[in-house]
């Protein structure tokens, strides 16, 4: 599993002020070392201008998330969403291996990660006011997105477009919901704060 093996990750998202794709870079946050990298290559040019209207939350995306070497991870991708979104999650080999479904009228975010099957393995919440996330199958974390991490310095959270995603020590290297997390992570942005 290597990389995604990992229970910390630093990811930074790029900036631009005439930015249509959604690109991010996760480093490994004790070494700073970027070892992963998610791209949004392939955007065409309708959904790149929506991207800049009121409308960038329904537009569809696709990303790729691939280890340092280039090697394709996972794919995360959704069509056009008019009120909630329906997201899927592809291994490297293109299988699918799950997806996210929004809950309606949650306050703060809220979406179930499920597998193949649409059975949910757990459920990303959020707090309205600020970007802290969990992944909770039933009363147990399994992972916590924040903005705010300890041991990691001011220095790495200077952007309001950086966070930490810390998975638990408990969840097993081959667990499938560790890639699901890790892509959910991509779509929180997209879901639910944009």
């Amino acid at each position: 599993m290597g990389v995604l093996a990992k229970n910390l990750f630093l990811v930074k998202e790029h900036v631009g002020m005439f930015k249509a794709a959604n690109n991010y870079d996760i480093h490994d946050p004790y070494t700073n070392e970027i070892i992963i990298e998610c791209r949004e290559n392939n955007l065409g040019f309708i959904t790149k201008l929506l991207r800049f209207s009121d409308y960038k939350r329904m537009t569809p995306f696709n990303i790729e998330i691939s280890d340092a070497q280039g090697n394709l991870l996972l794919r995360v991708s959704r069509g056009i969403s008019i009120f909630l979104s329906d997201v899927k999650v592809h291994d490297g080999e293109g299988n699918l291996i799950g997806g996210f479904k929004q809950k309606f009228f949650s306050i703060g975010g809220k979406f179930d990660v499920q597998d193949p099957s649409g059975n949910t393995l757990c459920n990303l919440k959020g707090t309205w006011t600020g970007w802290n996330f969990r992944f909770l199958a039933g009363e147990r974390e399994l992972a916590q997105v924040s903005k705010e991490w300890a041991g990691l310095g001011k220095e790495m959270f200077t952007s309001a477009d950086n966070y930490a995603l810390s998975i638990s020590s408990d969840v097993s290297e081959d667990a499938p919901v560790r890639k699901l997390i890790l892509a959910a992570v991509m779509c929180i942005d997209m879901v639910l704060k944009e």
